[in-house]
């Protein structure tokens, strides 16, 4: 299982916007081939910090995540969104296993 947790601070007066995108791109997601997850986590102390877990069962998987029409759509929309720039962090998913 090949999951990246990635890292976003948006703009407060953005929030609405980037949680609306974010959704529409979560929809598309579930439904690619070999996604097993895609959570959208919000921090409770702080609701313009987000945590993205995407797992896919294979580093191809990943890949094309980032070649589909909906990621393109959804990286365009929310990048002056950002308060910083967002980053992932690859990691390799033990338990469960894929």
């Amino acid at each position: 299982m090949h999951v990246t947790l990635v890292h976003i601070q948006v703009k407060p007066e953005h929030l609405a916007d980037f949680i609306a995108a974010t959704r529409r791109n979560h929809e598309a997601s579930i439904r690619e081939p070999g996604n097993l997850r895609f959570d959208v986590l919000q921090a409770p102390d702080d609701p313009c910090r987000f945590v993205i877990y995407e797992a896919y069962a294979t580093a191809a998987n990943t890949a094309a995540h980032k070649q589909t029409p909906h990621y393109a759509v959804w990286k365009a929309a929310v990048a002056d969104w950002m308060a910083e720039p967002r980053w992932g962090e690859p990691l390799q998913g033990l338990f469960p296993a894929s």
